[in-house]
């Protein structure tokens, strides 16, 4: 079955459909003439879709090329190959103006809140930028409008005078929310938005980004280290390792029945709070091999305990194995 299967049993209304995404970045070599001796397969051959409205969650290693995929998917880097539709329209055929007029409905949401802001500019200048660009709103409506989101993330609105250097992190992340919002966007990518976070603030980021769903019918794409996270927000996930996606599937099937090894170990990681509660420790061994020269076969099969010479040497494709779970696995898929 193709890689792209998924496309076409997703249900619902889709906001975003990927299909068959590459993004390699050329390695080069040479004392003299530099030449390409490689590539480095980030995001290789990628497919799914985002339903309108729903939090898509995206899960892997560091590594993996998830927050790649993210980046592509909104066009803040160029694919190398595939497509990304967006309401039915492949973005990557827009020109410059068409592209500028479509960044009001996609915005992002960084992981490092820190990073992320300027510090030489003052929060009102940080959510106001974006109104000006657009020529969305100036002057006292601009004000009000600021004042507006802060006042739905959580802060108040003389807030809009200080600098980011005087907020916490979880203050600074409802900043970028704040700022992300600005210009009513119908799909945010939060690229791992509370792993730098504490734990209580974490929790406080993630019902504050399910309030603003619900209260503004926003779609997500929610990128994450772990199943931990992702399990509280998500309504289906997406398992990616080493630039392929391996299983796809609702919130509640993908754990309660995870189906492919390297999800099943991922699983095997997310602490329990009853000390009672006995699970088998999943310990992948090896390390993760390099994307620039990846296994043959399933990428998987070097640390898979399951794997068979057929994963050695057929790439496998994601198969529906029932309720719209889609796994890339030769053993759990016969």
């Amino acid at each position: 079955m193709a890689l792209a299967a998924p496309l076409q049993q997703a249900q619902g209304e889709t906001l975003v459909r990927v299909e068959n995404l590459k993004k390699w970045y050329p390695v080069t070599g040479g004392s003299i003439i530099s030449r390409v001796v490689g590539h480095v397969k980030a995001v290789d051959g990628v497919s799914f879709t985002i339903r309108r409205g729903e939090t898509f969650g995206l899960v892997g290693e560091s590594g993996c090329g998830k927050t790649t995929l993210g980046k592509v998917l909104l066009r803040l880097q160029e694919p190398t190959a595939g497509a990304v539709y967006f309401e039915g329209r492949n973005i990557f055929e827009l020109n410059k103006e068409e592209m500028r007029k479509l960044r009001r409905e996609m915005q992002i949401i960084f992981q490092d809140p820190y990073a992320s802001l300027n510090p030489r500019m003052t929060v009102g200048e940080i959510i106001g930028e974006p109104l000006e660009i657009h020529g969305v709103a100036r002057g006292r409506e601009k004000e009000k409008r600021v004042q507006q989101l802060l006042e739905v993330v959580g802060l108040a609105s003389y807030h809009a005078r200080r600098y980011p250097h005087e907020f916490s992190g979880g203050q600074r992340q409802r900043i970028g929310i704040a700022r992300a919002l600005a210009l009513n966007p119908k799909l945010i990518v939060c690229d791992e938005p509370v792993s730098a976070l504490d734990v209580s603030i974490q929790s406080q980021i993630l019902n504050l980004l399910s309030d603003l769903q619900k209260e503004f019918g926003l779609t997500y794409l929610f990128i994450a280290h772990g199943l931990a996270v992702v399990k509280h927000i998500s309504d289906r996930v997406g398992v990616m390792y080493l630039g392929k996606l391996v299983e796809i599937a609702d919130k509640r099937e993908i754990y309660a029945n995870p189906r492919h090894p390297y999800t099943e170990a991922l699983m095997s990681a997310i602490p329990i709070p009853d000390p009672t509660v006995r699970r088998e420790r999943i310990i992948l061994e090896g390390d993760v091999p390099s994307p620039i020269n990846p296994p043959s076969g399933c990428r998987f099969h070097t640390r898979c305990r399951l794997a068979e010479e057929i994963c050695r040497e057929v790439e496998p494709s994601l198969v529906d194995i029932g309720n719209d779970h889609w796994v890339a696995c030769h053993v759990r898929t016969r």
